[in-house]
């Protein structure tokens, strides 16, 4: 062998390198990765917020025979349940045939909130001709992006005599849309001139509900009377029933395949419901000896605090209760249980290269990219994961073909992220996170790769088998 075919070889059998899951895939795997995308596709359009998310989850699961379970349930092997935490998360879960207390729980942590514009307790004023909805955005978002694009408005109200409304206004192509205002390019010289978490003010994401006046020489407030009265004719509505309403403007596109050739897909909400539909489904579809969980939970985007973030202590208690429904002992359980926090990472960008290190960045295509860490600056707030357990997924993704890669969220000081990884980890469950890469996240239309998608759900499937 020659000194130069030696290193060829040398190269081949030492070296790193990330690949390109399109190009590693057959023919027939390709058209299994576009196929699986339309499903998600579709989950995506009629999942736009946490509680559309839960309802499609539920039926999904009655669809592939799974029933409701509740505290205090008998549970057997073979048993396939879902739980419901409050209309707003879902925990879906197979019990497996291996005894709980040796072989712990496969758990998948996805999150199915997602970045938007809520609207005020107080919200309904006019002003110069339009009608306005006063709001609160959600989550970490560039205020500047979601003006001037069609908005849908989602929800729920209950009404003043404790009946609940659901309310989806922006969908359909009869639908009508919702606005928020930006300043022509003619008059925004002073606008521009400013940094760009000023160029728009979270009191100035006002949403244009409104612009015919009612009909009434006597009335005052006269657009705002027009928009009141629709509502009262629509949904049983008066101004005061917005006091007990959860009302949130998202973007009015439905999600669509980018590019000539159809490899990407862009939407709102992958962050992180590119996750969410491959663990939901993985669930469905997989046939294990291990007891499997995924958890789709509310308010990661802005702490996971609440009754349906993943701090609340239901998660935990629906493991106890599992645990307990099997004669195991939950310290013993947790202990041998694996975790993966299934949330999305920056995909590397080289229009905006300067912020990335190219060695340690999720490459697009190149297949789900495990975080070993998440935080900011020195780990802050991450769980980092050990040697061991990613040692122990790694060889679970080599012995199942699992196209994957490891990356950060971008340099060192350049800024920073979390999961629900610590949470997890902090019941002392092995844990580490893997997700999608993402380009442009938290806008209001994200992009992401159909290989990384489908490679997602392979590696969930590698994971619970």
């Amino acid at each position: 062998m020659s000194d130069k075919s030696k290193a060829k070889a040398l190269q081949e059998s030492l070296s790193y390198k990330k690949v390109n899951y399109f190009e590693q895939a057959s023919e027939a795997e390709r058209e299994e990765i576009f196929a699986y995308a339309e499903g998600y596709k579709a989950f995506l359009d009629a999942a736009k917020t946490e509680r559309e998310a839960c309802a499609v989850s539920v039926e999904a699961a009655k669809k592939a025979g799974f029933t409701e379970y509740r505290f205090g349930d008998k549970l057997k092997a073979g048993d396939k349940k879902y739980f419901v935490n409050r209309g707003k998360s879902i925990a879906v879960f197979r019990v497996g045939k291996k005894n709980l207390e040796e072989d712990g729980f496969r758990l998948i942590a996805s999150h199915i909130d997602a970045p938007r514009i809520d609207i005020k307790q107080n919200p309904l004023y006019e002003d110069t001709g339009m009608a306005f909805l006063k709001t609160h955005y959600y989550g970490g978002i560039k205020k500047y992006q979601w003006t001037a694009i069609p908005l849908a408005l989602h929800g729920a109200v209950v009404l003043k005599d404790g009946k609940k409304i659901e309310i989806s206004v922006g969908e359909k192509p009869e639908d009508p849309v919702f606005y928020i205002n930006d300043l022509l390019p003619h008059l925004g010289g002073d606008q521009m001139s400013g940094k760009a978490g000023k160029i728009i003010e979270g009191e100035q994401l006002n949403v244009v509900v409104g612009g015919l006046p009612y009909r009434d020489e006597e009335a005052s407030d006269k657009i705002k009377l027009t928009v009141l009265e629709y509502l009262n004719k629509a949904y049983g509505m008066c101004e005061e029933d917005f006091l007990s309403a959860e009302l949130s403007a998202v973007p009015a596109y439905p999600a669509r395949d980018v590019g000539f050739d159809r490899a990407l897909i862009g939407a709102y909400g992958h962050d992180d419901r590119v996750c969410a539909y491959p663990a939901l489904t993985a669930v469905l579809n997989c046939e294990s000896d291990h007891t499997v969980i995924a958890m789709l939970v509310d308010k990661e985007e802005i702490g996971s605090m609440g009754t349906t973030g993943m701090q609340c202590k239901v998660y935990e208690d629906l493991m106890e209760e599992i645990a307990i429904a099997l004669g195991a002992n939950f310290r013993k359980v947790r202990a041998v249980s694996k975790c993966l926090s299934s949330d999305v990472t920056a995909a590397y960008d080289p229009n905006f290269a300067g912020v990335y290190e190219k060695m340690n960045s999720a490459i697009l295509s190149c297949g789900t990219c495990m975080c070993k860490f998440t935080g900011a600056r020195g780990k802050s707030g991450a769980s980092d994961a050990s040697a061991e357990f990613v040692g122990e997924v790694r060889k679970m993704f080599a012995e199942n073909g699992v196209i994957w890669q490891t990356s950060e969220l971008g340099k060192v000081d350049a800024g920073g992220g979390g999961t629900v990884a610590q949470f997890l980890a902090n019941l002392n469950i092995d844990t580490v996170d893997l997700g999608v890469p993402v380009i442009s996240m938290h806008a209001p239309w994200e992009v992401i790769s159909k290989a990384d998608l489908f490679s997602n759900y392979k590696a969930f499937l590698a994971f619970m088998k």
